[in-house]
């Protein structure tokens, strides 16, 4: 049965409307999976500003011409062991987008870390990155803490050439248990990951957070508490 000229044509609108929300739907999920999340910040913060003329430029660094990049903007070195003559008896030597430029926008950076027998890289988080690390030299102790409300340890002893994972933001650590040097490299998925040491950001804040309310949290008395504030603590990252 053949539709008349008029149903048709009433028809027409409808199955344009029609045609334009099926591709405005798919235009949507297209555009939600190709964000699927926010790309990783390279600042603690970044607090909204209307007057750009008092804003700063924030999540990367202004570029240079790409003519004009050389060999030098890509490279730097770590050849040299960090001194472990500290309180806890390592040393980070960072390579990220201040060592080398080029890595500006890539999304990646580096560590040398180098431990004294028996130092340790002390409790810290990476607020915006994974960190993987590979063990040179050596035999360390490592592990991360996972989230509440579990907050299980995920640790294993570690030997030159094992690798090791530490996921993005969790509490981590790693301990030279042997009683030579070791050393260990590792690669992180930002070009500016940020470092936490929970020890100097509890205890070691300026200005100092109140020992009372430090007490109450740690279950700790108040004389420990300040006596701990009064330390210094040292960063090795």
């Amino acid at each position: 049965m053949k539709l008349s000229r008029f149903r048709i044509e009433r028809l027409n609108p409808l199955i344009k409307m029609k045609s334009f929300l099926l591709a405005f739907v798919l235009l949507a999920l297209a555009s939600s999976l190709a964000s699927a999340f926010d790309p990783s910040p390279l600042q603690d913060f970044c607090v909204a500003v209307d007057d750009p003329l008092h804003g700063v430029f924030v999540n990367g660094k202004f570029c240079k011409d790409p003519k004009l990049a050389k060999a030098d903007d890509f490279s730097f070195s770590v050849k040299k062991p960090g001194n472990t003559n500290n309180a806890v008896g390592s040393n980070v030597s960072a390579v990220n987008v201040q060592q080398i430029p080029g890595l500006n926008t890539l999304g990646i950076s580096a560590v040398r870390i180098d431990y004294a027998p028996y130092g340790q890289n002390a409790p810290h988080t990476h607020p915006r990155a994974t960190e993987i690390l590979v063990v040179l030299e050596g035999t360390l102790l490592v592990g991360f803490v996972t989230s509440n409300p579990n907050n299980t340890l995920i640790s294993k002893v570690l030997n030159k050439g094992d690798v090791f994972v530490f996921p993005i933001g969790l509490v981590h650590f790693q301990f030279n248990i042997g009683k030579t040097n070791a050393v260990a490299f590792a690669g992180l998925s930002s070009q500016n990951p940020g470092v936490i040491t929970i020890a100097n950001a509890v205890f070691g804040s300026d200005p100092a957070i109140d020992p009372g309310f430090l007490a109450k949290a740690f279950q700790l008395d108040k004389k420990v508490v300040k006596d701990l504030q009064n330390k210094f603590w040292m960063d090795s990252n």
